[in-house]
């Protein structure tokens, strides 16, 4: 019975020799022509692993679009946040930039300062000697505000962070998967060495062409999104830490005009 590696080296001399019958045909045909060949369980292998490269390359298309989106929106809010002289003033802009994470954390603290601020309020009352001022309407807890932006920064990360954990599960998964077809290969290879008593490429070629094509295709779906996994959580790292600059920015000014 021939090793792995005899049969591996058999076919690497068989395929030598037809090599200038194989240059003939087009790379897209063969694999066509691989994959229409293959056995049952070889092509639900392959069908699944085709289904995780386009939806990991769906979800890397659109969340780059969405934390570009994103980044521009922000910038923008910056901008306007900086130059305005009151918070109203940036309220009435955040509709227009709601994909900027900022934006989510400004109006959550701008509700919670607004309600304090409002109870602080005293009644001038409207008998006929009201007070002709009222005291400037402080802030009753800093804390609740910081609680507040805590509570936003959770749910912008969420946002910013929605698919991006399926493509950790493609690079984990779909190298497993294309192996078990890798597997099912070189069983259905080593299968026909026992039924035909031979070696020839005409009896291990299909089985080793289910197994290379799958492995193919485990990596194909992989590689990108390992990639591209790496690539936007550190992109929503970033976010999260211009968040945590904004919350600071947002305090301080609370502290410096309700207090």
């Amino acid at each position: 019975m021939p090793t792995l590696g005899s049969l591996y080296l058999s076919l690497l001399l068989q395929v030598q020799a037809g090599g200038s019958a194989t240059a003939e045909s087009s790379s897209g045909s063969l694999i066509a022509n691989l994959i229409s060949r293959s056995t049952v369980p070889a092509k639900v292998v392959i069908v699944l692993l085709v289904l995780f490269s386009v939806i990991s390359w769906g979800v890397i298309l659109y969340k780059i679009w969405t934390l570009q989106r994103a980044r521009r929106q922000t910038a923008q809010f910056l901008d306007v946040f900086r130059r305005s002289n009151k918070f109203s003033e940036v309220q009435a802009v955040c509709r227009s930039l709601s994909d900027s994470p900022l934006v989510g954390l400004f109006q959550s603290g701008y509700a919670e300062l607004t309600a304090q601020l409002r109870q602080g309020m005293p009644d001038i009352g409207n008998g006929p000697n009201p007070k002709p001022t009222a005291p400037r309407p402080t802030l009753k807890s800093l804390a609740a505000v910081d609680r507040a932006l805590l509570r936003a920064s959770v749910v912008e990360v969420t946002k910013l962070e929605h698919w991006i954990p399926f493509l950790a599960t493609t690079a984990s998964v779909t190298p497993f998967i294309g192996l078990f077809g890798t597997v099912w290969g070189i069983l259905v290879a080593f299968e026909q060495i026992g039924v035909t008593g031979s070696t020839s490429i005409a009896s291990v070629g299909p089985g080793i062409s289910e197994a290379l094509v799958t492995t193919a295709l485990g990596l194909f779906a992989a590689i990108p999104a390992v990639i591209f996994y790496n690539h936007l959580t550190n992109r929503v790292k970033q976010f999260a830490s211009e968040m945590d600059d904004f919350s600071m920015e947002f305090l301080n000014i609370s502290e410096r005009n309700f207090t």
